[in-house]
């Protein structure tokens, strides 16, 4: 018998560290390789880690909500010297991976090309003991994901940052949800800039910290309980991206009968050839592809003063979890049909809410779409996901009575499908003209949908 380390896997270049919110197995289960043993939760996903042998749990170290850093032994199993050979064998590759990793990190810092994450499953490790401490001492210097969350930057810049006596939290950052990345701090230092220093910052009125006025108190009675790691990191995005965009939001109404006339005559031969129900949700994204085709700076992003049109046409739609909110990605959407639409849709959305996803499958989006409709609203104004610089919102789908205009000029009363989109978008590079010229485009594009299209 032999006992294999269970750690921490990385779980994307840019993870550093991640939260075991569940075990799946205790000490004396005997599990299968492969099987899940432990959830965990990162910046970027939620998921289930697998067994990397098969064998016996014989003990747990890290308990559940605790945040640890990557390659840190979670469990031990026991399990038999050839398991534990091929584990350990399974467990080279991530490490002779992680200098490639590196430099793509610091290429994308420095505005090259976007790194591609391979996704990494649990490994093992030889045995060997963990430094003592390893887990604490991830928490408490400084280098936790919650201080990196609220800094917005690597150790790298806040150490440069400090030297300078700088505040992060007051410079604009050209990275993820803010991100300020080291060509960010040092080309302000190097313009001879001034910047509130972090004890200014924190005496402002109305200045850039997390907080402003006291904090609310629980009175008698009333029940509190932290936030999930998915929660809290929902909570930074979302505050992050209305510091970072102009947010301006335009609404209009969609006329969708056309396509819920195809749909209802095609949905019985679509669903028997590709075996994927067929929803109205297929039908926007294939016209929103088109309509950022038209309109490329809908598809871009900021990056200070530089607008980056992205080729790929990655749309992101968001998929409401019992515990959260998350955005998988359908990439080079452009180069899909409406068949292979719906099922790359209906495969994500459902491996979302089985936890199933892979970091790269919820990175690098370009435009997000969000569909409060299903939950009956009728229109909103979404927060756009950092670093893209539009949202769509989609309104409840209905049927309403509406005044059509006839060929002889007479008007009349129909009954017709329709729902109220709303366009967020960043008014920083996009003026509310070409919003609307989108919008108007993605209407025609539904409301003429060519019946061949399905």
């Amino acid at each position: 018998m032999a006992l294999v380390d269970i750690i921490m896997p990385q779980m994307g270049e840019s993870i550093a560290e991640g939260t075991l919110s569940k075990w799946l197995k205790k000490v004396g289960d005997e599990v299968k390789r492969d099987e899940p043993i432990f959830e965990i939760s990162t910046d970027k996903v939620d998921a289930e880690i697998p067994a990397p042998a098969a064998g016996v749990i014989s003990e747990i170290i890290v308990k559940e909500g605790e945040t640890v850093a990557v390659q840190t032994i979670v469990a031990r199993l026991e399990t038999d010297k050839s398991a534990a050979a091929s584990a350990t064998a399974t467990a080279a590759q991530p490490a002779a991976s992680s200098a490639p990793a590196a430099a793509a990190s610091t290429a994308s810092s420095a505005g090259g090309p976007p790194p591609k994450i391979e996704s990494m499953p649990a490994v093992a490790t030889a045995t060997h003991p963990s430094p003592a401490g390893t887990s604490g001492s991830a928490r408490g210097n400084g280098n936790s994901f919650e201080d990196r969350v609220r800094t917005r930057s690597s150790p790298l810049v806040r150490k440069i940052a400090a030297e300078h006596g700088l505040d992060i939290a007051a410079l604009q950052g050209s990275g993820i949800a803010g991100r300020v990345t080291k060509k960010d701090i040092l080309g302000f230092i190097e313009s001879g800039a001034q910047a509130p220093s972090r004890m200014a910052s924190m005496h402002a009125p109305g200045g850039a910290g997390d907080a402003h006025g006291p904090l609310p108190e629980p009175w008698p009675g009333d029940k509190v309980e932290p936030m999930s790691k998915m929660r809290a990191l929902i909570s930074d995005h979302m505050v992050a991206s209305r510091r970072t965009s102009a947010h301006v939001t335009s609404f209009m109404e969609i006329d969708l009968t056309r396509v819920a006339r195809i749909r209802s005559r095609k949905r019985a031969d679509f669903e028997a050839a590709n075996g994927q129900k067929l929803t109205y949700l297929p039908f926007i994204i294939a016209s929103v592809v088109k309509g950022l085709q038209q309109f490329p700076i809908m598809n871009s992003s900021v990056a200070g003063r530089n607008i980056i049109y992205r080729k790929p046409i990655n749309i992101g739609v968001a998929v409401a979890l019992d515990w959260g909110l998350i955005v998988p990605v359908i990439k080079n959407a452009e180069d899909l049909s409406l068949a292979g639409i719906t099922k790359s849709l209906n495969d994500l959305a459902s491996r979302a809410r089985a936890k199933k996803l892979s970091p790269e499958e919820v990175q690098d989006g370009t435009f997000t779409i969000t569909n409060p409709g299903v939950f009956g609203s009728l229109m909103g104004a979404p927060i756009i996901n950092q670093p893209q610089v539009a949202i769509l919102g989609i309104g409840a789908i209905e049927k309403r009575p509406k005044v059509l205009t006839g060929s002889d000029g007479e008007d009349t009363i129909a009954i017709r499908t329709c729902a109220y989109f709303s366009i967020s978008f960043d008014h920083r590079i996009i003026d509310g003209a070409v919003a609307d010229q989108f919008l108007a485009f993605v209407k025609k594009t539904l409301e003429e949908y060519p019946e061949s299209g399905v």
